[in-house]
């Protein structure tokens, strides 16, 4: 698969976007380890080319999201995952703009009520940060858990969506 990647700047720091000619497989924050992102990458999909920023534009509906200006994407998707995965990874798409769900919740969405912890599992694999909002899911209890861009991003993440929701 021919991967194409690049870096690039926001409010919440560098991001690292990759993408196959079907669309995003990967968007992450950088937090100084883009060879370990860039490695994975490639272990997963093959050579990685890293690219300009300026010759593609889907780094602007990320930056316009992070400035409270953009509530929904129309970036294609290009998930690599199990099926198991892919299922959760859509349902989290369904979570509109600021407002959250719970792992339970997002379970029962896919017919798999007692598969709440599958699913806490699924989004840990969640490739694309913001675009699959795992940010948006939650405990039972109302608590923020598990992100891998890190509690305070997601709190930030979701502190920005309610304070632009409609």
């Amino acid at each position: 698969m021919d991967i194409r990647y690049y870096e690039f700047n926001t409010s919440i720091g560098n991001m690292i976007i990759c993408f196959s000619s079907r669309g995003i497989v990967c968007l992450t924050v950088v937090n100084g380890n883009e060879d370990q992102i860039i490695r994975t990458v490639m272990d997963k999909f093959g050579q990685a080319v890293r690219v300009e920023p300026k010759d593609y534009d889907f780094h602007d509906q990320i930056i316009e999201y992070l400035e409270g200006k953009r509530k929904s994407f129309s970036l294609s998707l290009d998930l690599q995952g199990t099926e198991f995965q892919k299922k959760v990874w859509n349902a989290l798409l369904e979570i509109p703009y600021g407002e959250t769900r719970t792992y339970k919740e997002v379970a029962n969405s896919i017919n798999a009520p007692k598969a709440y912890r599958a699913v806490g599992n699924a989004l840990n694999k969640n490739p694309v940060l913001i675009l699959v909002p795992c940010h948006r899911v939650i405990g039972s209890n109302g608590k923020l858990t598990g992100f891998r861009g890190g509690l305070d991003l997601k709190a930030k993440l979701l502190e920005l969506e309610k304070n632009n929701s409609y």
